[in-house]
């Protein structure tokens, strides 16, 4: 297990969807600070997650996985096969931040059972150092995509051993919209993300959000989020490809 670092400003997140061990570890080996395996809408199951913790960690960068909605059972093996954080999808309220903690820290924060054997080899460390130091090293991200999320937001921020929320900003778009579009970008949208940034920092707590592209990173960055998803891996294979082929059919 590599923990994920904040020193040096904005961590930058690959995206995965596929579920090879060989794209998280080139994802990881192409310069980003970490990479983020998806179970909610790509393609992984829980033996590609450890498979690809695995060859990402062994890669030099830590490993984050979004868990499915309420797989909080998920959320608590990913640690043990040795990811560094966990991403949670549709926290709507003190009590689904609740049940989070309860399940990715050992007490007497949560109630997170024993048996990160896998997490233990990889950080070459012995199981009373890991115990020691797993709560403190391991992070936590609810994902904050709704209208019930946002109305209870001081609520879900007060939960002690939450360390961060992450913004699903498309989600949000769609909620803040009653369905009608989905725009991260909308003027509505980026003002209700400044807001929950600005709740989770006052209380010391790691913001995270998605960007589409290198430009909106680029602007996350300048506004002060601690992490930031960069695309996906569709959209690298896309863009890299579609950027060596117009050049191999210049005239």
């Amino acid at each position: 297990m590599v923990a994920l670092s904040f020193d040096t400003g904005a961590s930058l997140t690959a995206w995965v969807t596929m579920p090879d061990a060989i794209v998280a570890e080139s994802a990881a080996r192409a310069g980003f600070d970490s990479v983020t395996l998806d179970m909610q809408h790509g393609a992984h199951d829980p033996v590609s997650v450890m498979r690809a913790i695995g060859s990402v960690v062994m890669a030099g960068k830590p490993a984050v996985v979004r868990v499915p909605v309420g797989d909080f059972a998920m959320a608590s093996r990913a640690l043990d096969m040795g990811a560094a954080a966990i991403i949670a999808p549709m926290i709507n309220s003190a009590a689904d931040a609740e049940a989070l903690v309860a399940a990715t820290k050992y007490p007497p924060v949560g109630e997170r059972s024993w048996g990160a054997t896998r997490a233990i080899q990889l950080k070459r460390t012995d199981a009373a150092s890991y115990l020691a130091s797993a709560n403190g090293e391991t992070v936590v991200f609810a994902m904050i995509e709704t209208v019930a999320a946002l109305d209870a937001l001081d609520a879900i921020l007060a939960v002690p051993g939450l360390d961060a929320v992450f913004i699903g900003p498309s989600d949000l778009s769609i909620a803040l919209a009653n369905g009608a579009s989905v725009d991260p970008m909308r003027a509505d949208n980026q003002a209700a993300a400044t807001r929950v940034r600005e709740a989770a920092q006052r209380l010391g707590k790691r913001v995270g959000i998605f960007a589409l592209t290198g430009a909106q990173a680029k602007l996350y960055r300048s506004q002060g989020y601690d992490f930031i998803a960069v695309g996906a891996d569709t959209a690298y294979f896309a863009l890299g490809a579609g950027a060596m082929l117009a050049e191999a059919r210049a005239d």
